[in-house]
């Protein structure tokens, strides 16, 4: 085994461990203002909206299809009226081997 890949993996590990430690200690050192935390609050929802919205939208550096789209859409429509997680994952899954055994790419 590489002795430099095990260094950088540990390295790596506590690095990680440190940073999720590092937000509950932090949290109640540290009082933000309304006006920030509402900030980071939306800032949270317009990160995820771009995750949701690149992966369901290209692949590669083209667009990925409309099944894959239609799939996205629908578990965001489940997820949105609060159905359960493997309801959401299983209806986004349908969804897209439904439009792709129909021809859909």
């Amino acid at each position: 085994m590489n002795t430099g890949l095990l260094i950088a993996t540990a390295v790596l590990g506590a690095g990680t461990f440190a940073f999720r430690f590092a937000g509950p200690v932090l949290r109640s050192r540290i009082t933000l203002s309304a006006r920030v935390e509402q900030f980071m609050a939306t800032a949270v929802v317009v990160l995820l909206a771009a995750l949701v919205a690149t992966s369901a939208l290209t692949e590669g550096h083209g667009f990925s299809g409309t099944a894959r789209t239609a799939g996205v859409a629908v578990g965001g429509l489940f997820a949105w009226r609060r159905a359960p997680f493997a309801v959401v994952v299983l209806a986004a899954a349908v969804t897209a081997a439904v439009l792709r055994l129909l021809g859909a790419s």
